[in-house]
């Protein structure tokens, strides 16, 4: 298979074999831990289970599946962009890819128009806002987005380039395959996944902005902070997915009209810097939801008076009357951690 000058320049330069994979790991580093936090949080102390809960707990679940595939990201990107685990493992971890990325726009769509309809339609959507209903709207946009990406799981992804002795994954494929199949599929594919929630979204916040602005809450400084959220969240989705997406439609209307390589590398920087909003959604959740505010600040408060509960008595013998007291505390703080 030959490669043009500019593939060769993206795949053996400093941009996918260095800069790429070391912003991925420091997504995997980051972003790891504070999912799998958030996941165990909406699960295990959240309660009850309120539609919002329950799409940002989909949210964090598709943001930690997505960071658990960078590894594979990062090994073949510091390995010259040479994929060493398969033609099988390239489709799965592709397809995975791109499903819970695009999971996370639908979900983060479902989650403005649950808040739009809790902010301006507080009584009408109570019917509507349930626990049940969530469930059913998120098992339904995790099965759109894996039906989404069955094309790319059931085709070949991986190419052998003799030229430069690696085998690609998803970074190299056969011309008539993008001018013929993928010409048509990956517009189609963001215009449904991406560019319709981005209208949705626009419309959801620009109403419960406007309606925020117009209410008469007594509390200014709880309504300033409303409005500031929903401005952040909606600008942290434009930033990290629409540069992607548009890349995507300009690289392959290049290749409508004649062969070209030369945006790709601006797709692939687009694409890691739209990881990045794995690390921002769990600060979301955090000053978001005062629910899940509150459980954090509890189960830190606790790990804290356990901690200094620990050292004080490696220090020094305790009396039976203090021992009593700083047992009487620490029941104090776990009832409130698991209430």
């Amino acid at each position: 298979m030959s490669t043009s000058k500019e593939a060769t320049q993206y795949l053996t330069g400093p941009l996918t074999t260095i800069l790429i994979p070391t912003v991925y790991t420091l997504v995997f580093i980051i972003s790891c831990p504070l999912n799998a936090i958030a996941v165990i949080m909406f699960i295990l102390k959240i309660r009850p289970k309120k539609p919002a809960a329950i799409y940002m707990l989909n949210l964090a679940v598709a943001d930690l599946l997505f960071v658990l595939l960078l590894p594979f990201k990062i090994s073949y990107h510091f390995n010259g962009n040479n994929w060493g685990y398969g033609p099988a493992m390239c489709r799965i971890v592709t397809s995975a890819f791109y499903c819970n990325m695009y999971c996370s726009v639908l979900l983060v769509m479902c989650m403005s128009v649950d808040r739009l309809l809790a902010v301006v339609y507080p009584m009408k959507s109570l019917t509507w806002r349930r626990q049940k209903n969530a469930m059913i709207v998120c098992c339904t946009m995790w099965l759109l987005a894996i039906g989404g990406v069955m094309p790319i799981l059931l085709s070949e992804q991986t190419a052998y380039l003799p030229r430069l002795s690696i085998t690609t994954c998803h970074d190299a494929l056969r011309i008539e395959e993008f001018k013929g199949f993928y010409l048509y599929f990956f517009p189609i594919f963001s215009s449904i996944f991406f560019f319709i929630p981005l209208v949705s979204i626009t419309f959801c916040y620009v109403r419960i902005i406007r309606c925020l602005k117009a209410s008469n809450a007594d509390n200014r400084t709880k309504k300033s902070r409303a409005i500031f959220m929903a401005i952040t969240v909606f600008i942290v989705f434009v930033v990290c997915f629409l540069p992607t997406n548009i890349v995507l439609l300009i690289h392959y209307a290049q290749f409508a009209t004649g062969y070209s390589d030369k945006s790709y590398m601006v797709y692939l920087l687009s694409m890691c810097i739209g990881s990045v909003s794995c690390c921002l959604d769990p600060v979301i959740y955090y000053f978001g939801s005062s629910q899940y505010q509150k459980k954090v600040y509890s189960l830190l408060q606790c790990k804290s008076n356990r901690g200094m509960a620990s050292s004080s008595h490696s220090r020094s013998n305790q009396n039976s009357k203090k021992e009593t007291l700083q047992s009487n505390l620490e029941q104090l703080i776990y009832s409130k951690v698991v209430d």
